[in-house]
């Protein structure tokens, strides 16, 4: 069955949402969001937690990052074991799940555009400056122009 263009999908989500920033963080839940987001990332992942593990020391230059580290970073059990901005970035980079930058932002009203995604962003602004500009002119326009040339 087609699509009506027409008709509204009352349960599609936009693809980059418009959000609103928390006015006060819960930290316990963005604790437990995080690290669920983390673990989820990790079972899409086609590696195992070792190899993350191996992939976020070298990623941080460090002789190693044990696979209990990776485990307790994505227990919600763990509520003493946060992990560091530094130590997220190696994360995002060894499980390759950049959404997880979208997910963390998202309490601070951010909605993150992925490399050439950045491109529709400067493509709506132009547009809209198309726009005003459009409707300035329509309103010059609006009244007529009285030319006065001597000949």
């Amino acid at each position: 069955m087609t699509r009506d263009a027409s008709q509204m999908d009352f349960f599609r989500e936009p693809l980059f949402p418009s959000r609103t920033p928390a006015l006060k963080v819960d930290i316990e839940r963005y604790r437990a969001k995080m690290k669920r987001a983390m673990a989820r990332a990790i079972r899409e992942c086609p590696f195992d937690r070792q190899t993350i593990a191996v992939r976020m020391a070298q990623y941080l230059g460090l002789p190693s990052i044990s696979k209990t580290m990776v485990d307790a970073y994505t227990a919600e059990s763990k509520s003493g074991h946060d992990i560091t901005l530094v130590r997220f970035s190696a994360f995002v980079h060894a499980t390759g799940a950049l959404w997880l930058w979208d997910e963390a932002m998202s309490e601070q009203g951010v909605t993150l555009l992925i490399g050439d995604e950045a491109r529709l962003a400067e493509i709506a602004l132009l547009q809209q400056e198309q726009d005003r500009i459009k409707a300035e002119i329509k309103v010059l326009k609006a009244s007529p122009v009285r030319v006065r040339r001597e000949r």
